[in-house]
């Protein structure tokens, strides 16, 4: 599937993710290959993503997530 992370100023990865965990409002959720469609608001915490055998991680303080299609968008606020 499609990952695409920004902020509102810039992109900060744009390109295959074989998972991605997303810490929601209500919790931690995953997102593998042909999940359902959804729009969730993002919680303070550590989005994860996999590509092949590597993970990267990524801390947020908020953000939405919509997923449609096998494409992921994210936009989240990072605090520097």
């Amino acid at each position: 599937m499609k990952l695409h992370l920004y902020t509102p100023d810039n992109i900060l990865y744009d390109g295959d993710a074989d998972s991605v965990t997303i810490p929601g409002i209500k919790g931690l959720f995953i997102i593998l290959k042909n999940h359902a469609p959804l729009i969730s608001s993002i919680d303070k915490g550590v989005i994860r993503y996999k590509v092949l055998d590597t993970e990267e991680s990524l801390r947020v303080d908020s953000g939405f997530v919509e997923v449609k299609n096998n494409v992921v968008t994210i936009c989240v606020e990072i605090n520097k």
